[in-house]
């Protein structure tokens, strides 16, 4: 019987321990079906985003027979990146927060409504592991990695593309001012290139990477070179955060009643943005991400989708037809190539940020329906994504995670002579040129061209870029002010704005933006 009771308290004693272990640490998503880093909207990493895509998209045909690549364009995110300096500033504030949550706990709880055997021992004394006078935003390794990776994956990809040596007039090779977009540039040439030169072990190669001024950025950073949309943005931005307050609220309830401590919605939104860091930056899954269940996961990456779909997505026209230089820009690159018989050029290559290749995605019409095409070409807004559980195509994870990507490639296809059976190229050279896309490195299908995987040249420039490029970037974002509008000091400052921004000015070099 003695020893009954000694097997019996132990069993109890062990449910108790596994008990506690399981309260203090709820969540752990490093193991099992369910992998957090495939739900972190675009602060996901490249690979957790193409697992992501590939599990929802089916393999397309390969090309046709008889069709050879002759020209690349690729429009490329940054790699994985370290937060900026007011995100950290944000956190180390947080940590202090989090300490007078605890007192407070500690202080005014007593027994079982204390539920300290419920808070995670990691909140207890937790501070911020990025400091602020080291980091800003800058390229991680990871983040060097998968570029570098991206670049040798490319050239094996497409050998008749990248044969030739290096020389700026064949590959244009073009990023945005800020760093961790010409970083991810060169990070991604030295893996384009590597073994094509003499310099080091590696026989690295010296090339160049171009870019425009911040204020004079149209193709790459229009998202901020547009005025209408930044008008646009700063008047949608307070509705949004009403739309999105009840989602908050709903997970604050759940984390004050599951651990006793009195998060508040602005303590969601940052326990969710450290989530993201923790588990996209240092393969972190069982901290900040553990206070959430995976249905509380699904339904903060959907909130950040939603803000994504209205201020940078299909939620309104002027977010991507602010890209119609960048559009403009490839199908001219195209037509070149198909004009010139001999033509030099075989790639262009950009680099620059999830607020350049979001709007680009919704130039081609990915992630959509036929009838959702022919709404976004009327310049009509199309509804939000769908709330989980109900799934849905248009996710930040696997449109523009780190180091995202779109790519469009122009083929050259042999055509079937019709009277002698043999190979020929055609008359109307037009009508032998194809363009695929691929994102993320999977082809996809587009849409406006019957859901083919190939289009016609002519196709392609009348279905997919045709509607866009109706409008230029001065129509778009030209901001219309009236004198009753704008007194005579706005109209003093507007006048300086212009003056410097059209000489190049940046008129606010230290601002910290809190850019994706």
């Amino acid at each position: 019987m003695g020893g009954m009771k000694f097997h019996l308290g132990l069993v109890i004693t062990v449910i108790f321990a596994i008990s506690v272990s399981v309260k203090g640490q709820l969540h752990d998503f490093s193991d099992g079906e369910f992998d957090v880093r495939q739900y972190l909207s675009t602060s996901s990493r490249y690979g957790a985003g193409k697992k992501a895509m590939n599990d929802n998209h089916q393999n397309p045909a390969a090309p046709p027979s008889g069709c050879t690549p002759i020209l690349l364009n690729l429009v490329a995110r940054h790699g994985t990146r370290a937060p900026t300096k007011k995100r950290i500033k944000e956190l180390d504030q947080f940590s202090i927060r989090l300490e007078h949550l605890l007192k407070y706990a500690d202080d005014t709880l007593t027994g079982e409504t204390h539920g300290s055997q419920q808070i995670p021992s990691w909140l207890r004394g937790w501070q911020s592991p990025w400091d602020i006078k080291k980091t800003s935003g800058e390229l991680t390794r990871e983040g060097e990695e998968e570029l570098y990776n991206l670049g040798t994956r490319l050239r094996e990809r497409f050998p008749q593309i990248f044969d030739e040596d290096y020389h700026p007039d064949v590959y244009l090779i073009s990023a945005t001012q800020v760093p961790r977009a010409s970083a991810s540039a060169v990070a991604f040439g030295m893996g384009l290139f590597a073994g094509k030169g003499v310099l080091g072990e590696g026989q690295h190669r010296a090339f160049a990477v171009i870019s425009d001024s911040r204020a004079n950025d149209i193709h790459l950073r229009f998202h901020d070179t547009c005025q209408t949309y930044k008008e646009f943005k700063k008047k949608r931005e307070p509705a949004l955060k009403g739309l999105l307050f009840p989602v908050y609220a709903e997970v604050s309830a759940s984390l004050v009643k599951r651990y006793n401590l009195n998060f508040t919605e602005d303590d969601v939104a940052l326990l969710w943005f450290l989530c993201r860091q923790e588990a996209a930056l240092l393969d972190k899954t069982d901290q900040a991400c553990g206070l959430f269940t995976q249905t509380e996961v699904e339904l903060l990456e959907w909130v950040d989708d939603l803000v994504l779909h209205y201020l940078k997505g299909y939620g309104e026209s002027i977010n991507f037809r602010m890209g119609v230089p960048l559009l403009q820009n490839i199908v001219q690159s195209m037509e070149q190539a198909i004009l010139m018989k001999n033509a030099v050029e075989k790639a262009r290559l950009r680099f620059a940020h999830a607020e350049t290749i979001i709007p680009f995605t919704c130039l081609l019409g990915l992630f959509l329906s036929a009838s959702d095409i022919e709404r976004i070409q009327r310049e009509q807004p199309l509804e939000p994504p769908p709330k989980p559980p109900q799934e849905r195509r248009w996710r930040g994870s696997t449109v523009a995670p780190f180091a995202g990507n779109s790519m469009l490639v122009l083929y050259k296809c042999l055509v079937q002579g019709s009277s002698t059976g043999k190979v020929t190229a055609p008359e109307e050279p037009s009508n032998s040129f194809f363009v695929q896309i691929l994102h993320n490195e999977k082809p996809v299908s587009i849409p406006a061209c019957n859901g083919t995987y190939f289009c016609p040249f002519e196709e392609f420039k009348e279905r997919v870029a045709g509607p866009h490029l109706r409008h230029t970037f001065e129509s778009l974002c030209t901001v219309k002010v009236t004198h009753a509008d704008c007194p005579l000091t706005c109209r003093i400052s507007r006048f300086f704005q212009w003056l410097f921004l059209r000489k190049g000015y940046k008129l606010h070099p230290c601002e910290d933006k809190d850019e994706l």
